[in-house]
């Protein structure tokens, strides 16, 4: 029996992508185990599928002044020695590295082992620990075509990201009987993400009114974002997080309103949900939703919105604009070359392994 190790934690998109594989690996009889941060959101959702799990040392290495930045580097270097004894004991046949600042010790470790290593990068351009750890990797698959020319000739492999089975298995019925919407109107999803969605969802809540007259809205505006004022409007309900019925609402929807984080619109891409894109400005981030949209939009799967220039009148005209020429975007998608990715992601580690 093969054995891979996965890694990757911080944020729930750096560890959703390796969930999406494990179904796919335990077919194929791998022996898969996971190394994280001690207390990071992946210890949690490893745990859940029953994937024996180890923690490590993480510190996060910063471009910005903090001080913190003395004290992370040694907690790197630890995280290295123990991620290099976990992998000394499990022997694996072959790493699958998500990223984040965890999976940097990991991969170097790796390294130092002789032991193969696959890293994907969600982003258009990658982020920092991928960049430190790309140096180490035998592929490196990626989302965007214009992510290929940024990336290690020969290594660089375009795939799309491996996205959840359960999202395929929604039900629409289902979706209706749970938000109480009628079949006769078309439903909006809107899905504000956790870090920034304060923008989005004032400003969906500000054309309400406007919306309601052709749509049904779905609002997921994230932790401690739920409005009292709109409380019981017909044709409207809001969650801070939906899990279980998450594909039951995609299945529902007819168009999305959402950020442009690279794990939430390749969902999109491969639900073939036509959607207006709301990136993060760059002011709180590196700008990476910012291409990510631009690139969507360019490939004709979305409407592209930046949160500087929303005006009432223009997020409304958009979200109508995007639902009248829906058939466009969801043509385009299918015509898309990311294809597969678990499948494709799946081949080249049956390939290295």
């Amino acid at each position: 029996m093969k054995r891979i190790v996965l890694t990757g934690g911080g944020t729930a998109g750096h560890v959703t992508p390796n969930i999406a594989l494990v179904p796919r690996l335990r077919e194929l009889g791998y022996d898969i185990h996971y190394i994280g941060s001690y207390t990071g959101i992946e210890k949690q959702l490893i745990e859940a599928l029953g994937l024996p799990y180890y923690g490590i040392s993480s510190g996060k290495l910063r471009r910005y002044f903090d001080l913190k930045n003395f004290s992370d580097p040694f907690r790197v270097v630890k995280g290295y020695f123990e991620a290099r004894k976990i992998l000394q004991k499990l022997q694996p046949d072959i790493i699958f590295s998500k990223g984040g600042f965890v999976a940097v010790p990991v991969v170097q470790a790796a390294k130092g082992l002789h032991i193969p290593v696959i890293i994907h990068e969600s982003d258009m351009t990658p982020g920092l620990a991928n960049r430190l750890a790309i140096p180490a990797a035998t592929k490196v698959c990626c989302n965007f075509p214009e992510t290929l020319s940024s990336l290690p000739e020969g290594k660089a492999v375009l795939t799309g990201s491996p996205i959840r089975r359960e999202l395929h298995d929604g039900d629409r019925l289902a979706g209706l009987k749970f938000t109480g919407f009628s079949a006769e109107k078309p439903v909006l999803l809107i899905i504000g993400g956790s870090q920034g969605s304060v923008a989005v969802n004032q400003a969906i809540r500000g054309i309400l009114p406007e919306l309601l007259k052709t749509f049904q809205v779905v609002h997921l505006c994230g932790k401690g974002n739920l409005d009292d004022s709109p409380k019981g409007t017909s044709g409207y309900v809001q969650y801070e997080y939906i899990q279980k019925e998450l594909p039951d609402l995609f299945a529902l929807a007819d168009v999305v309103v959402s950020r442009a984080g690279a794990n939430a619109i390749c969902e999109l891409l491969d639900l073939r949900k036509p959607s207006l894109l709301i990136p993060l400005p760059s002011s709180s981030s590196r700008g990476d939703q910012i291409l990510n949209a631009q690139s969507f939009e360019k490939q004709g799967f979305s409407k592209v919105l930046m949160e500087d220039a929303i005006t009432p009148e223009l997020l409304l005209s958009s979200i109508l604009d995007l639902y009248r020429n829906r058939q466009t975007y969801i043509t385009a998608m299918e015509k898309s070359d990311a294809g597969d990715a678990i499948a494709t992601i799946t081949s080249l580690i049956e390939e290295i392994a």
